[in-house]
């Protein structure tokens, strides 16, 4: 009995040292960052304060541009603006490049249909197209939409494409020899085997969509950050010109740390290596 009690202690004790010791690895990285950040912004401070404020500004100036910019609510206004026309065109393009993908890549004969057409669309510099589309759409919200929406769905539409082609077949074929339907192959096996290839693409067109925000922004120029950026660029004032394009660092950073989690959410069996 006394001989159980020490082991049952004994494993507690090695279960409470390896909790608190992958809890003490992951304190480092996070430190590391930290440093990393304060470090780049130091840096940032010494070396901006000896470049002239027309061609480089500095993080205390910055702060203070965004501080009046905020006061005013010109900042809000634009940032609200471009989130909206960023959520709703990057969602869109998110949904229609997963279902378009999950077809091409599972038909041989819509890809057969298709293939030319994404090649094409995708190696065309779309952003050369923006005043045909201002044409067609005004200068309004459903012009920035459909430009965010055409430049978000191609990364997601060829990485999922890509991981459907990648299933190996021997799982298709267990399921088949299972008499499972095409539906529970979808779900069961093609789903869960090519989500990582979906998730990169959407971490791809996460940054594509925001391009496509901030170029129907600067051809429309009426609101939104990308209209921020040109109006302080051609007024010179660097340190406030600064301020959007940080708003737009800070939303890609946003977007794909809510990717990661909704990753971790469906997925989790990818990430119990690491935790």
């Amino acid at each position: 009995m006394a001989l159980t009690t020490e082991v049952d202690d004994a494993a507690r004790e090695t279960e409470l040292e390896e909790l608190g010791g992958s809890k003490a690895a992951r304190k480092p990285y996070w430190l590391v960052r930290a440093i990393s950040i304060v470090l780049i912004l130091a840096l940032w401070e010494v070396v901006g304060r000896q470049v002239s404020p027309l061609f480089m500004s500095y993080p205390s100036a910055i702060a203070r541009a965004a501080v009046q910019l905020t006061a005013s609510g010109e900042l809000w206004g634009a940032f609200l603006s471009s989130m909206k026309t960023l959520t709703l065109g990057f969602l869109l393009a998110t949904i229609a490049g997963v279902l378009l993908g999950l077809l091409i890549g599972r038909y041989r004969y819509v890809d057969a249909a298709t293939d030319w057409l994404v090649n094409a669309l995708y190696s065309t510099p779309l952003v050369a197209i923006t005043p045909l589309v201002v044409l067609w759409f005004g200068l309004g919200f459903s012009a920035k939409l459909f430009i965010v929406f055409i430049l978000a769905i191609f990364p997601v539409l060829i990485n999922t494409a890509s991981g459907v082609r990648n299933v190996p077949s021997q799982l298709i074929d267990v399921g088949n020899a299972f008499a499972a339907s095409e539906r529970e192959i979808f779900a069961k096996v093609i789903l869960p085997a090519s989500l990582p290839y979906m998730m990169t693409g959407i971490r791809l067109g996460i940054g594509r969509a925001i391009i496509g925000m901030v170029v129907a922004e600067f051809f429309t120029a009426i609101n939104g950050l990308g209209a921020l950026i040109i109006k302080y660029g051609n007024q010179f004032e660097t340190a406030a010109m600064f301020v959007p394009i940080l708003c737009l660092m800070l939303m890609g950073v946003v977007y794909t740390a809510i990717a990661i989690r909704f990753e971790h959410w469906v997925a989790p069996w990818r990430h119990t290596e690491d935790e």
